[in-house]
């Protein structure tokens, strides 16, 4: 099988969780040989290798509504997709939607991997919908992470018999392992931070790390926020404005070694997402997977489900600093509580996302698409 994966961005340009899900699939070569396509968030395109992938990465004069504008796209993905059996447009890139309407072979089967809806941007939304619904027709099957994904929303639902739920899988041995400079690294941290709480992500509005920074003044604790992103200055004076600027550290984006390191210094994995734009969380699964338990909120994605409430995580509503606050502090001061949430986490990353069981789960999908387009054919 020749397989192309579409999405508007990829490493090394942007992180996050929808690449991280793209290189994982990638590397499933037995079957299948797989590239991948792209735009630069700015600049010129090229092409690479990504751990033995070919990776085009196509020129983006920038981003509106968080969308390259890359002028380039629809030819190079004319190009790909001509050769491809299989196309994986990873949703939402309206720009995608769109190469498949105009140019994609009728030979070719497309599976939409429903990430995430647009969230936020309802005259954009509104604008693109009738491409997006004519893309899911045109979709041989459609992947979501959770069925709260195509419950809640009204695009998906029309297509629900074409939905099937594929839980993200990760390394889980590369985020357990540690060598003997990790292991020093993770003592320096505890012994300068022994109330330690991690979160990852971008720094853009939905992530919520202004509630962490907000419950922060009423936890006796310090704060690792990791990654970069627009809202990086506000949030640093949020944290100067409320008194907290000197236990709530700005990492920056840092390489994934730095950040197995942080999550096993740390005794509580904080996930604040605010809304339904946060489809999913790898990052709790790489978190859990190092046995550390979590704070999340009830999202109507997915994200309660990965880490579920009084068994991997304690979950509170969304926007309420006060509540996540009180969660923080139940796991720092009640050390048994956060044992058996940590070691449940543990357990399930185990069980249910480990990645040799999602690429093997994907890998029956990719046939499934194949024969129905046979049908169609």
């Amino acid at each position: 099988m020749r397989i192309l994966h579409a999405y508007k961005v990829y490493w090394p340009d942007a992180d996050g969780g929808i690449p991280s899900v793209m290189f994982c699939l990638a590397q499933n070569t037995d079957q299948a040989f797989h590239s991948i396509l792209s735009a630069r968030l700015c600049g010129l395109g090229h092409k690479y290798a990504m751990n033995g992938v070919p990776v085009e990465a196509v020129t983006s004069l920038g981003t509106v509504h968080s969308m390259p504008m890359a002028p380039g796209y629809f030819s190079a993905f004319f190009r790909s997709a001509r050769i491809a059996g299989i196309v994986v447009h990873h949703a939402p890139f309206p720009l995608t939607d769109a190469a498949i309407l105009l140019g994609l072979p009728s030979d070719v089967a497309v599976i939409v991997y429903w990430h995430a809806d647009i969230i936020g941007r309802s005259l954009f939304k509104r604008l693109v919908s009738p491409i997006l619904r004519r893309a899911l027709a045109r979709a041989d099957k459609i992947i979501v992470s959770g069925t709260a994904m195509f419950e809640s929303s009204d695009l998906l639902k029309p297509f629900a018999a074409k939905c099937e739920v594929l839980p993200y899988g990760v390394d889980l041995d590369y985020w357990r392992t540690l060598d003997t400079d990790d292991v020093a690294a993770v003592e320096r941290i505890k012994q300068q931070y022994p109330r330690h709480i991690v979160a990852v992500g971008r720094l853009v509005g939905y992530k919520g790390f202004d509630v962490l920074i907000r419950a922060m003044r009423d936890v006796d604790a310090h704060a690792t926020i990791v990654g970069e992103g627009p809202l990086h200055g506000e949030l640093s004076r949020l944290a100067t404005e409320l008194g907290v600027s000197t236990r709530v550290h700005f990492a920056g984006r840092l390489e994934r070694r730095d950040i197995k390191r942080l999550f096993h210094s740390a005794r509580i994995f904080a996930f604040p997402s605010v809304n339904d734009a946060e489809a999913f969380g790898i990052a709790q699964v790489e978190a859990m997977s190092t046995g550390l338990p979590v704070v999340n909120a009830k999202l109507r994605t997915t994200v309660p489900w990965v880490a579920r409430h009084d068994q991997e995580a304690l979950t509170v509503q969304p926007n309420d600093a006060g509540a996540f606050a009180q969660a923080l502090n139940s796991l720092l001061d009640q050390p048994a509580l956060a044992q058996r949430l940590g070691a449940s986490a543990y357990a399930r990353a185990t069980n249910e996302f480990d990645q040799d069981i999602f690429r093997a789960r994907m890998t029956a999908v990719y046939h499934n698409a194949m024969r129905a387009r046979e049908a169609v054919r």
